[in-house]
């Protein structure tokens, strides 16, 4: 039975900090757009960079991907180049996410809704 008061004494500490999450939610969006990563593939024939928002930013080839003239290899290469980048990028969006959870006082392996 007290289990269940010590449940809502949690739920009442989360409600009240609901406008510092807000806010500390607001600056983690606005960190996301920040973020960039960059991913290679074929020793730098292909770039692609990524931002937190998982938008590509940019895709660069490089004279000698260009005179392969290989459009599957190409296609290959773009395709892992944007996924190393991806990858980059989802990293330090978790290290963004699990700084901000400490910021919040949120427990080691405690996953906050939208962040995971």
């Amino acid at each position: 039975m007290f289990d269940m008061f010590r449940g809502m004494g949690q739920m009442a500490g989360l409600l009240k900090m609901l406008p510092r999450m807000q806010e500390e939610m607001a600056k983690y969006q606005q960190r996301l757009g920040q973020i960039t990563a960059e991913g290679d593939a074929g020793a730098g024939l292909v770039k692609v960079k990524v931002n937190g928002r998982f938008e590509m930013i940019s895709c660069t080839l490089s004279d000698e991907a260009l005179k392969l003239n290989d459009r599957e290899m190409l296609e290959d290469l773009i395709r892992a180049a944007t996924n190393q980048a991806i990858e980059k990028v989802r990293a330090a969006a978790a290290e963004a996410a699990q700084a901000m959870a400490t910021e919040l006082g949120v427990p080691p392996g405690m996953n906050l809704p939208g962040l995971t």
